[in-house]
């Protein structure tokens, strides 16, 4: 049996256009919207796979305010069986505090004879882009560590790894306990029905305090990069542009 924790972050929608905070300092969510990356919403699909299969459970975890919760909720609704809310404020948190927070969750859980097989959590933040609390994470732990996983397959107290890389696929084997950190692609999330989302809505949220005050990222500031130049070019009208066209087309490599 295979106990997994999933770890998910309140985050603005960056589907559309990306406004900054008036400081510089995060992504603006209040015209947005918020939602979970969907690195973690795969992440979230993984760890009922793994539970599943073994006969365990998913918790899934997340720092921040009485907000987070929502983000929780979707988890619930889609497999997760329990809720771990951090009470912080998410924005006084760096990477450090944030791997550090977690961890000594982890290590109640355990104390208590509760622990996580697996920990997953995105491969990055989909607001700052941070791709460091899954590795610090895994240290402060002293568990393996595999990056960038699409697909996770569990058999007894091994796990198969799979990480797609521009030179093809890798496939890693490690024991439990480990720590993963999940990149979209590999698997599709699943969408809640109308009695999962019920479920969610009356399931009760843990909260814990943390136990240490937050150092902070030490983050200057974010910025957004202009959009890239592009050209235009008119081959012609009706049939005097075909032979433009085919030029072109020869040029881009699809037709010799």
């Amino acid at each position: 049996m295979t106990d997994v924790l999933v770890c998910v972050k309140r985050v603005p929608d960056t589907s559309g256009e990306v406004v900054l905070t008036a400081d510089g300092g995060g992504v603006d969510g209040r015209y947005a919207g918020w939602t979970m990356s969907a690195h973690e919403e795969c992440a979230v699909e993984i760890a009922a796979g793994i539970a599943g299969d073994t006969g365990g459970s998913v918790t899934v975890l997340t720092l921040g305010d009485e907000d987070s919760v929502e983000q929780l909720r979707s988890a619930l609704a889609v497999g997760a069986n329990d809720a771990v809310r951090i009470d912080a404020t998410a924005d006084d948190y760096g990477p450090a505090d944030v791997a550090g927070a977690i961890a000594e969750v982890v290590r109640g859980r355990e104390a208590g004879g509760e622990g996580y097989g697996v920990v997953l959590l995105g491969n990055d933040a989909a607001d700052t882009g941070d791709h460091q609390v899954g590795i610090r994470l895994a240290h402060l732990l002293d568990r393996p560590v595999v990056a960038g996983a699409q697909e996770v397959m569990a058999s007894g107290d091994r796990l198969e790894v799979r990480v797609g890389t521009p030179a093809g696929t890798e496939i890693y084997d490690l024991p439990v306990p480990a720590v993963l950190t999940v990149l979209e692609g590999g698997v599709e999330p699943r969408y809640p029905n109308i009695s999962g989302r019920m479920k969610a809505k009356k399931a009760q949220v843990e909260v814990v305090e943390p136990g240490a005050a937050p150092q902070g990222s030490g983050r200057l500031g974010l910025r957004v990069l202009p959009p890239p130049e592009s050209n235009v070019e008119m081959l012609g009208e009706g049939p005097a542009a075909a032979p433009r066209l085919v030029a072109v087309l020869r040029e881009i490599g699809v037709v010799r």
